[in-house]
């Protein structure tokens, strides 16, 4: 979502109590007869109508009955999603969901704040139930690793599980749909949400979509323990200009196509029910009136069926586009786009009925949209039961933040494997669990952060940080010493701004000692241990929406408390926790070991202890590029071919390359090293030539040259080496994750057929050329064995 980061998300529990507690003392103690096709109602004329309603197992049918009896109010009312909180007073809220005026909310998230609230739909006269959405983006009670981190595991499976596991706990407090996955692509990590998507590769993030859809929703969005999936932001929203969000995006139909659109198209092969559309404009048009986008692409070509939402407010919001210049053409421009439900909705309610009763807006195009909310609510089967997830009072837990709602050993299990080893020079980790270790700075001791943005329902006291973590790992074994060390940041000015909508209980807390008496605390406590293990990066409240950054560098003091502890000649372990790539120079030069653990979710602390004291072997590998610096952006991996390359070891000038620094990125997308070693042989290939109907086979034998059982990605790219159009250098294709015993060895197959080498080209047709393409496999995407074969 967007424009509702923090006013919406952050301690919604706390803003919201004092309202629910109202509605709940609203509500009437008897339940009405739930609306199940059978009961006699209106027709739109508000006239008395005898036919009997369709049966419930026809959808379309009984669908069209229900909008052929509604009002034009009715018609209206379903299309407005409203926030539970202080944009809607306690008692209108119930007011306009009796009135049926309201076709789902947003933020309640237990059964006990929306058994009122579906109980007021069941007294409307028609009785169609409203449905109950949060954003549940990586986890909902417990919290799993940022999605950037999910990505790293390189696994569907933890994936999967992670969508299914936040699917189920979301449903068992009563929601029906989450907004997410967010799926867009990023490579600008300036872009602050960067760290609520996949990653920078086409292929990783629609794998990342499809699994995350399939997760929520289960073998269905019906089911009572899943929810359902409204995939966002439609679209290219993590193509905004310098990163800065909410900006503009300016951006040829090729690149759309081959780039930026794959993820969202997976998510919805996969089945997700829902879409939720972007705050920025599409090449000149903002995607809440984007004709094209919503309905000649996503209606048209892809054939959607769904459900489609605005973000927060974006109807507004095409005034200030400038592409409508009152309320009246907004909502106009909004619904003729396609934009269906109209999410913390006044424009909807205000002009559509006018619109509608002057011809504006031909009645049939709302009906269109009111089919397709009735269509989701029916999808989600809330029209069988509308209280299917809410259950009864009797069912609800006596503790909503219960320890035992939460899945540990999932989330353990998901950190361990979504986490990067970087750097690890002359064997440092793992460490033995013996003698002293000083775990040092910012983010060792900072509950909060270990979740990251969009953390949903968690409650940061039970997440366990590093500090606990290794406590818990050294207990009856060795010693651990603490010392603070830094603030994140020294510039009240960013407290200030981090601060700002979380005033009543600020995430931010300075520790008010001078930076230079804090280091020097540090530096005596690290002294006196064995090893330094040091939390820095960032807060989680600068890697999310509207924390776009000018600098990926790590703030304040924390680089001046690295070099200190440097100084000590301990080793040096630095742990990032970040939700984006840093710019980490000195730190990659300097570093005894460095682990990305991202922001790892609920049992964080726990998980990076596993890996650090070697009880878990690091497998993660890096969806996204690490830049060196600021101006080196964008580093894509994947970037369109050029006539004038950077050739290593030839001269640079002339060249397409910073003359001031070292060519390629810090850290290339695919890294990460293991606590062992692995080699690749040669690639051999089944056949020197493709048919057109036919497949052929590419194999390599992986091999585990070290001395501890370890992970890997064997990665497989595909390079088209001429073809009608400029052609990206290289582009993940497959990849296989092989765990493997020491000494041991495996043969990784990766199919390759015509489907695999097609693309969108300069006249958006979807073809393979016949010619030559290198496949290339690695354990990155720099590091690369080579082969050739021609496409016939």
């Amino acid at each position: 979502m967007a424009g509702r980061t923090s006013r919406r998300c952050a301690h919604p529990r706390q803003r919201t109590m004092r309202m629910l507690s109202l509605l709940a003392a609203a509500a009437s103690l008897a339940c009405a007869p739930l609306f199940a096709g059978a009961a006699p109602a209106a027709a739109a004329t508000a006239t008395a109508n005898t036919t009997a309603a369709p049966a419930l197992a026809d959808k379309q049918a009984f669908v069209n009955d229900l909008v052929a009896r509604m009002t034009l109010d009715e018609k209206v009312g379903q299309l407005r999603l409203i926030s539970i909180g202080p944009e809607m007073p306690a008692a209108k809220l119930m007011e306009e969901i009796t009135a049926g005026r309201v076709g789902g909310t947003f933020n309640s998230v237990t059964r006990k704040d929306n058994r009122p609230l579906q109980e007021a739909a069941t007294r409307s006269r028609l009785k169609i139930p409203i449905f109950f959405a949060y954003d549940v983006v990586h986890g909902h009670r417990t919290i799993f690793p940022i999605s950037l981190g999910l990505a790293s595991s390189w696994d569907m499976g933890v994936v999967e599980q992670a969508a299914r596991i936040s699917g189920l706990e979301a449903a068992s407090d009563g929601l029906d749909a989450t907004f997410a996955p967010m799926v867009d692509i990023s490579r600008d990590p300036r872009w602050g949400r960067t760290s609520e998507g996949f990653g920078e590769d086409p292929f990783l993030v629609s794998q990342c979509s499809r699994a995350s859809v399939k997760g929520f929703q289960g073998s269905s969005p019906a089911n009572a323990d899943s929810v359902m999936a409204f995939v966002k932001h439609f679209a290219l929203y993590g193509a905004v200009e310098g990163g800065r969000d909410y900006n503009t995006v300016d951006m040829s139909p090729q690149r759309m196509y081959n780039d930026y659109l794959p993820p969202y198209r997976a998510g919805l092969d996969a089945g997700a029910g829902g879409v939720m559309i972007a705050l920025n404009s599409v090449n000149g048009q903002p995607a809440t009136s984007n004709k094209w986008l919503l309905r000649d692409l996503l209606r048209k070509e892809w054939g959607f069926k769904g459900v489609t939402v605005s973000d927060h407010g974006a109807i507004d919001e095409l005034l200030r586009h400038g592409v409508a210049s009152n309320g009246r053409e907004a909502a106009q421009r909004a619904i003729e786009a396609g934009v269906d439900m109209s999410m913390a909705d006044t424009r909807y309610l205000e002009q559509l009925p006018t619109l509608v009763k002057s011809g504006a807006v031909p009645m049939a195009l709302l009906d269109d949209a009111v089919r397709e909310v009735l269509g989701a609510k029916y999808d989600m089967g809330l029209f069988h039961d509308p209280f299917r997830r809410i259950g009864t009072a009797q069912t609800d837990p006596a503790d909503v933040n219960a320890d035992s709602r939460l899945h540990r050993a999932e989330a353990r299990d998901a950190a361990r494997k979504s986490m990067v080893l970087l750097e690890n020079r002359n064997r440092t980790l793992p460490l033995k669990k013996a003698g002293t270790v000083a775990v040092i700075g910012p983010l060792a001791d900072a509950q909060i952060d270990m979740m990251g943005s969009w953390s949903a329902a968690g409650v940061a006291k039970q997440s366990v940080t590093l500090l606990q973590g290794m406590r818990d790992a050294l207990a009856g074994k060795g010693q651990v010493v603490y010392a603070r060390g830094a603030n994140i940041t020294d510039d009240p000015r960013v407290v200030g701004y981090l601060n700002f909508l979380n005033w009543d209980n600020p995430e931010v807390v300075q520790d008010k000692r001078p930076a230079g008496d804090m280091i020097e605390e540090a530096v005596r406590v690290a002294r006196g241990a064995d090893t330094i293990v040091v939390a820095v990066g960032e807060t989680r409240g600068m890697s999310h929406e509207a924390s776009s950054r000018s600098s990926l560098g790590l703030t304040g003091s924390q680089l001046t408390l690295l070099k200190a502890l440097k100084t000590t000649g301990k080793p040096l372990v630095v742990v990032l926790m970040n939700g984006r790539p840093l710019t980490i120079n000195w730190e990659k030069e300097n570093a005894d070991a460095i682990l990305e653990a991202w922001y790892p979710g609920t049992e964080g602390g726990h998980a990076i202890a596993d890996l650090l004291f070697g009880d878990a072997n690091p497998s993660g590998k890096l969806p996204i590029t690490f830049p060196r610096s600021l101006g080196q952006i964008p580093t894509y991996y994947n970037a369109p071919r050029i006539g004038r390359p950077f050739t290593p070891g030839k001269a640079p000038n002339y060249t397409s390359q910073y003359f001031e620094e070292e060519y390629g990125p810090l850290y290339p997308f695919g890294y990460g090293l293991s606590y062992t070693t692995f080699s690749l042989s040669d690639i051999r290939l089944s056949a020197g030539k493709l048919a057109r109907n036919g497949r052929l086979t590419a194999s390599v034998t992986v091999r585990n040259t070290g001395d501890r059982a370890g992970e890997t990605v064997v990665q497989l790219y595909v390079q088209d080496v001429m073809a009608s159009t400029v052609r990206p250098l290289k582009e993940l294709k497959g990849f296989r994750k092989v765990m493997l015993a020491p000494g041991e060895s495996r043969v990784v197959e990766f199919p390759i057929d015509e489907a695999m080498l097609k693309f969108y080209d300069a006249r958006l047709d979807y073809v393979a050329e016949p010619g030559d393409f290198n496949v290339q496999v690695g354990l990155d995407s720099a590091t690369v064995k080579e082969a050739r074969f021609t496409l016939e």
